[in-house]
Formats: C-alpha cells, sequence, structure tokens
C-alpha cells in the first residue's frame, strides 16, 4: 500500500467513527468527535486532521488503534443485531415473518464470513508476482 491509500483508508475510518458517534440534529460534529477519541482512546487531533487536513504519512499505531475501534464498532453493531434477531425470533409468529428472520441470520452470517475472509486475506504474506 501507498502511504496515500493507507492514509485515505485512516480517514474514511475516522469518518465512520464520527458518524457513529453523532446523535442527530442538534449535535455537532466537533461533539462527535471528541466523543469518539475518548470512547476509543485516540487523540482527537487525529481524528479532526483526518477530516480537515489530511497528513502525507500516519504512525503505524494509530492506524491500527483505528483498524481496531472500527472493529469494535462494527462487533458493536453486530452484537445489537444478533439480540435483535433473538428477540423478533421469540416473537414471530406468521411464516412470512421467521422468513425475514432467517433471511436476516443469513445476512449475519455473511457478514461474519466475509469479515473473516478480509481479516485472513490482509494476514497472509504478500508474495511478488512476475
Amino acid at each position: 500500500m501507498t502511504d496515500l491509500s493507507v492514509v485515505d483508508e485512516a480517514a474514511t475510518w475516522a469518518d465512520l467513527l464520527v458518524r457513529r458517534e453523532h446523535r442527530g440534529p442538534g449535535d455537532t460534529i466537533d461533539a462527535a468527535r471528541q466523543r469518539a477519541a475518548r470512547k476509543h482512546k485516540l487523540p482527537e487531533q487525529v481524528l479532526w486532521s483526518l477530516r480537515y487536513r489530511k497528513p502525507k504519512r500516519i504512525w503505524a499505531d494509530l492506524y491500527k488503534r483505528l483498524e481496531m475501534a472500527v472493529a469494535a464498532e462494527i462487533q458493536s453493531q453486530e452484537s445489537r443485531l444478533a439480540h435483535e434477531i433473538a428477540i423478533t425470533k421469540a416473537i414471530a409468529t406468521s411464516a412470512s415473518s421467521r422468513a425475514l428472520v432467517d433471511e436476516a441470520e443469513a445476512l449475519l452470517g455473511t457478514a461474519k464470513g466475509s469479515k473473516a475472509r478480509a481479516t485472513a486475506e490482509r494476514t497472509q504474506p504478500q508474495t511478488d508476482r512476475a
């Protein structure tokens, strides 16, 4: 990866974290950015710079912390979805609602599978192909 693509990826992650923390009308991006920084133990200035003035390079430890924060957010969302599926499954009465629950479970399983594949692809050593 080039330095620029790494910074762009980190900027995308930072934006995702801030958007997930934003509470809607009446909330500010600055407040959401500060909450995200506190929640994930990231320097608030890093989130600011990745949004407004992208650096040419990013430190590896900050990159990994951003990656772990995004993974934690994804895991949190998946566990919430699994909980909602369990509740819906418990109260589903008609065949159509049970079919929808089955479809949601399949999508959740697919999301977990694709995340595992992406992680495996990242950890595999890259070889030069001639």
